[in-house]
């Protein structure tokens, strides 16, 4: 299985750390400290310094040291595919300026597009929003879990947003009568082959994950029978069916002055017993959809990609009980990277082992421990 590893991670004036270098294991890795001191921070901060954003706000001056200009992480990896000893990526952010990405000292302009990028699953309790919050969110998520199975993908996604954007521009010039109805067709053409691509991608990676999150979700103690479902808008069988989809709508399109039919108003449905978790799932089966949907991502990415994800974990063992509290740390310890952030080394079991790095975190301070004899 090929392995892109995190060696360790350095912080400049982010949130409430004013310098904090750290080093993580090969296997688990258990932050551990009371609240309020940091803990999230870290974990913040390392999928920052390698996706060059945050998971917990849209808001990058809130990750900016209080009364400091400017942040900076690196992340130190290794990757067993091309065989170097280390990697480095680095992402700066000053307020009002964009921010710098690097690569091994070498300027980037996405982070997606660095070959050892680790791929990263976060649960927090911010993500929560991905079961109970707009569509959008899961859309989003499931079109990075399709570029996360298979890359060169990605951009049938990329694709339909820039034919959709221009198809939108188009619907606003012909409300004005600044273009003709006949020129919208062009547009048209292309939206459809790209949207089919996109839909079966999503479909296709839905289908994958469906079993495995079902079995997560029943071995962590969510009652029922959890499912995900996947809504498409468009349910047609080639392009001319969808095209005949769109030239039907464009009159409302027109009213509405942008397009109403297409992924980009797809769906994807956490069910515990055909009831959306959404609606009808307290906060802490929503926690355990959220964990098993990523604990399934990782069995498919192991299974379809030989990689696993790095996992960062906040806070995650709280609403498991003792037995549910083993059977994730078991499923962690047998293979990838995980970060774990707790308030107490007893709710991580086997965190006393020698094979699992331990880091206490005190008023934005990180105390690398002795591991246990």
């Amino acid at each position: 299985m090929s392995e892109v590893r995190v060696l360790g991670v350095e912080l400049r004036d982010f949130r409430t750390y004013a310098r904090a270098d750290l080093s993580l294991g090969a296997g688990l890795t258990v932050v551990h400290g009371p609240n309020g001191v940091g803990k999230s921070n870290l974990l913040e901060a390392l999928y920052f310094g390698c996706c060059a954003r945050s998971p917990r706000t849209r808001n990058e001056r809130e990750l900016v040291r209080f009364g400091c200009q400017a942040t900076r992480v690196s992340v130190r990896l290794t990757d067993s595919v091309s065989g170097r000893e280390q990697h480095e990526l680095s992402v700066g952010f000053q307020p009002g300026q964009p921010k710098r990405m690097m690569s091994d000292g070498a300027p980037v302009e996405r982070a997606l597009d660095v070959p050892y990028r680790p791929l990263i699953s976060v649960f927090m309790p911010e993500r929560l929003e991905l079961i109970k919050g707009a569509p959008g969110l899961r859309r989003a998520h499931l079109d990075q879990v399709v570029a996360a199975l298979w890359p060169t993908r990605a951009e049938d996604r990329r694709a339909y947003t820039r034919v959709l954007a221009q198809r939108n521009a188009l619907l606003g010039r012909i409300r004005v009568g600044a273009a003709s109805r006949d020129a919208i067709l062009t547009w048209d053409i292309q939206l459809a082959r790209h949207a089919l691509a996109l839909r079966d991608h999503r479909a296709r990676a839905v289908e994958l994950l469906a079993e495995p999150f079902a079995s997560r979700a029943a071995q962590l103690g969510l009652t029922g029978v959890a499912s995900l479902e996947y809504r498409p808008r468009t349910r047609a069988r080639d392009e001319q069916e969808l095209l005949a989809e769109l030239r039907e709508r464009l009159d409302s399109d027109l009213q509405r002055g942008f397009s109403s039919h297409g992924p980009h108003r797809d769906e994807l449905a956490f069910l515990r017993d055909d009831r959306e978790l959404r609606a009808y799932g307290s906060q802490g089966e929503q926690r355990l959809a959220l964990l098993a949907l990523l604990l399934a991502e990782r069995s498919v990415l192991a299974d379809q990609r030989a990689r696993m994800p790095l996992m960062l974990l906040d806070d995650v063992m709280s609403e498991l009980d003792a037995d549910r509290r083993e059977l994730l740390a078991g499923e962690l310890r047998s293979g990838g990277q995980t970060l774990i952030a707790s308030t107490d080394l007893a709710h991580v079991p086997g965190a006393g082992d020698p094979a699992v790095t331990r880091l206490r975190v005190s008023s934005g301070v990180v105390l690398s421990e002795a591991l246990a004899a």
